[in-house]
């Protein structure tokens, strides 16, 4: 009997955007913000992408303490890649974020929270280094209650490649049968993604998915074609016309992707809070200063 041998070719998304992560000045700190610049407002529904760090920080050197401040509207995620922070929010949630871990707020009607190394990484010196993203709400979820997730490192579930060399953390969505811990409020994916150099693997998207890969560090290629790298190109935005995307290491990396169902609505913006209409936003701060989103100490 013949044996047909049937070989299925995934059909990579084409490229949209390539774009850089260039520094810009935040108060005392410069970050790389490759979400928004001139070229790339949005990827809906993913508002804003910080990438900070890597700071020394010591007793001497600690410009990252960011004390209680709101947000209303959409949902501040962090992802620590080094360091160590300590979360506190007006929900009443204190919680030590360690490097890997994930912290995932809600901010939803509104929720006042603070972030700093803890007083232990300052005394003892370190890197910090993570992402902060915006993820927006749908209108419909724009005033639920605020909510906050907070998931260890050791608690993801990952997807590894067949020549074990790309491994692939699965903070919320899904991969291969493989789902996150996170809890989302839309269709999302979030994956942190290590390539060892000379690894490769495919990775599907959902097309009705708008999509984006990120480069913390190393040199990688996208569809065989883009190269991402450390200080030069460091995003790649996908067009929905395909079933994913592959990557090839030519050195040890660290990318985030992510993905999300556009909502395709109006979004203003101002400040720590992110709406629909200006109306929306003078009301945010009106119920901001009156202590409708909760209360938090500076200490």
């Amino acid at each position: 009997m013949e044996t047909i041998l049937k070989i299925i070719i995934m059909k990579a998304n084409t490229i949209k955007t390539v774009g850089r992560s260039d520094f810009v000045n935040m108060g005392p700190i410069q970050l790389r913000q490759p979400i928004p610049t001139r070229t790339i407002d949005n990827i809906d529904p993913f508002i804003l992408l910080h990438h900070y760090g890597p700071y020394d920080i010591s007793e001497r050197n600690n410009p990252f303490d960011l004390g209680p401040h709101p947000h209303r509207g959409f949902e501040p995620i962090t992802f620590l890649i080094q360091g160590e922070q300590l979360h506190r929010d007006s929900l009443g949630n204190e919680s030590v974020v360690k490097a890997g871990d994930v912290q995932w707020t809600t901010a939803g009607r509104g929720i006042i929270h603070a972030e700093a190394p803890t007083k232990d990484f300052v005394q003892k010196g370190g890197a910090l280094e993570g992402i902060q993203l915006w993820l927006n709400l749908p209108a419909e979820k724009k005033m639920i209650e605020a909510n906050y997730q907070h998931v260890a490192n050791e608690d993801f579930k990952t997807v590894t490649s067949d020549d074990k060399k790309v491994n692939i953390q699965i903070i919320a969505g899904e991969l291969e049968g493989v789902y996150g811990r996170v809890k989302t409020q839309s269709p999302v994916n979030a994956f942190m993604i290590t390539v060892e150099a000379g690894g490769g693997h495919e990775i599907k998207v959902p097309n009705s998915h708008q999509s984006t890969v990120y480069l913390l560090k190393g040199d990688v290629t996208i569809n065989d074609s883009e190269t991402l790298k450390l200080d030069a190109n460091q995003l790649i935005q996908f067009n929905q016309d395909g079933e994913g995307f592959s990557i090839t290491g030519n050195e040890n990396s660290m990318l985030l992707f992510l993905s999300g169902e556009p909502f395709n609505e109006p979004v203003t913006t101002y400040g720590p809070y992110v709406m629909n209409t200006q109306t929306e936003i003078m009301e945010a701060m009106r119920d901001y200063q009156m202590g409708k989103m909760g209360f938090l100490p500076a200490n």
